[in-house]
């Protein structure tokens, strides 16, 4: 199988540009953003010139305590095989915790949380990464997480965390340089100390993207352009490797298409120098292309887990319940955590539930004004997920209503319409008298 090449995350937002670049060999889709029967005319189209899609998950929360939902691997299984993909891949990460594993509320974050690196975490992912190899048609890769905090108590590095996760299930790398950056501003890591540390061998593509510094605090925010740092990161990563792909990350705030072409011009000359300082110093060395085994071509080693994994996946839910609940639910931070900086996540969060929401409910900014953003923000402050973004849109309007706001009538009745069109199986069917009500008002 051919080397992926130069790629972009395909968005709907930029979809007909991405069509008319040029050098665009591949692009990755978020897995959860597309469905295998309906898939948008302009990735069907890119199919058709030969450019590969690969699909991106961001829901399976593999570094959870718990297995893998076998809907979410069958989904993204189905997504791989429609859109023809030579790989999947997903995130070091857990999304969500508590439940009946640790007898306590199933909590959603609505976003990658880092899992701690340490022995019982790894058991768990290695084994939740074997049963997500087994369901998947294709190999698996996964990628290394920006985070804004740090778990007390680690025992690995990074770079030996990601090392034995590989040595142990033959999963392939998405190594995201935009993430190492992220973690040496936020948590003092050595971008240069982590890649010395990886399997060059084992990466299967590269993420590039940009971000902002507020405050001290680097937020991997995929909506500015790429820093210098970032593309120095990849420049080293590739003087060890030639990675067979490299994408460029955009999710918000999207540039002319010129300016998105200047940014993969500048990520195809830090291949290019970093490949030349490799070929000096003689390293550079090829790595294969994908295809093979399902393991992507790494070797394996059978490590049997001492003890039994059922109390290990235990004692990680709980801790992860214990972070999540005070990142979601306002609960105490636990102890030996920075709290500042899990403050600083919190609000993450919660600003980027308010984003999302008034996404996928757009009505909802439209019917409250200039108050949605500080509404939401107030409501999620105690109020945790309990599914995905479109339920908690419908939460966060019932809240509302029951607590008697807006203030204005009109603005209050078209709230309650939206939450009672939405609320049940169907939309509801308005008669005669209701049509002339609504014209009245």
């Amino acid at each position: 199988m051919r080397r992926l090449g130069t790629g972009i995350g395909w968005r709907p937002e930029i979809a007909e540009a991405v069509e008319r670049m040029p050098g665009i060999d591949w692009v990755e889709v978020v897995a959860e953003n597309v469905c295998p029967g309906h898939l948008p005319r302009s990735l069907l189209r890119l199919r058709e010139r030969g450019v590969t899609v690969v699909p991106h998950g961001v829901s399976l929360g593999l570094g959870g305590a718990d297995r893998p939902d076998e809907g979410r691997l069958t989904a993204l299984a189905e997504r791989a095989e429609a859109l023809g993909s030579p790989l999947v891949t997903e995130h070091i990460a857990f999304v969500r915790a508590g439940g009946a594993l640790t007898a306590s509320p199933r909590l959603e974050a609505g976003h990658l949380l880092p899992v701690p690196r340490t022995r019982d975490a790894l058991d768990v992912l290695c084994e939740n990464v074997r049963i997500a190899q087994d369901a998947l048609p294709v190999p698996l890769a996964l990628e290394n997480i920006a985070a804004l905090f740090s778990w007390p108590g680690e025992e690995l590095t990074e770079g030996q965390f990601l090392s034995e996760l590989v040595e142990r299930t033959g999963v392939r790398l998405l190594i995201d340089v935009a993430n190492l950056h992220t973690n040496h501003v936020n948590r003092g890591e050595d971008p240069a100390g982590a890649l010395a540390a990886l399997p060059l061998e084992a990466i299967a593509y590269v993420h590039v993207a940009g971000g902002v510094e507020r405050d001290g605090v680097w937020h991997d925010s995929h909506a500015h352009p790429v820093p210098r740092p970032v593309l120095d990161i990849l420049t080293a990563l590739a003087a060890g490797v030639e990675p067979p792909g490299v994408l460029l990350e955009r999710d918000e705030n999207f540039p002319e298409p010129a300016e998105l072409e200047r940014e993969l011009d500048a990520i195809r000359e830090a291949v290019a120098a970093g490949r030349a300082t490799g070929s000096t110093a003689g390293g550079a060395t090829g790595a294969p292309a994908l295809g093979g085994a399902r393991t992507g071509g790494v070797g394996v080693l059978a490590r049997p887990v001492a003890g039994p994994l059922a109390g290990v996946r235990e004692r990680v839910g709980v801790a992860q319940a214990a972070v999540l609940s005070s990142l979601v639910a306002g609960t105490p931070v636990p102890e030996g955590f920075d709290r500042v900086r899990m403050g600083v996540q919190a609000r993450a969060l919660a600003a980027k539930r308010a984003g999302v929401v008034a996404k996928v409910a757009p009505e909802l900014p439209v019917i409250l004004g200039a108050g949605y953003r500080e509404a939401f923000l107030k409501y999620a402050r105690q109020r945790p997920m309990r599914g995905g973004y479109r339920l908690d849109a419908l939460d966060f309007a019932g809240h509302l209503l029951k607590l008697g706001r807006p203030g204005g009538a009109g603005a209050r009745r078209a709230l309650r319409d939206w939450w009672l069109d939405r609320s049940g199986p169907a939309p509801r069917k308005r008669g005669l008298v209701e049509r002339v009500r609504r014209r009245r008002t």
